[in-house]
């Protein structure tokens, strides 16, 4: 089955992929270009775990206290002020 491309900035887009990536059809480039963006997806998603699981951790050791921490009479008192 063939693919028609109506619109001429997707067909340019297609062509352009199909170059980048070494496809050798647009139709195979869409593939491919699909395939990355859902992959991409997903690593976002495995990154926002990874990173809320970092931020889990820093807070259990900092505990309450750092909600109350003044920066900047911390800063003050750094500088003289």
């Amino acid at each position: 089955m063939s693919m028609i491309i109506r619109d001429p900035v997707v067909d340019a887009l297609a062509a352009e992929v199909m170059q980048k990536l070494g496809a050798k059809t647009k139709e195979e480039a869409i593939r491919l270009a699909l395939e990355n963006e859902l992959k991409r997806g997903d690593d976002k998603a495995l990154l926002a775990d990874r990173v809320k699981e970092i931020q889990d951790r820093v807070v259990a050791r900092m505990g309450s206290h750092a909600a109350a921490f003044d920066e900047k009479a911390y800063m003050d008192e750094m500088w003289g002020n």
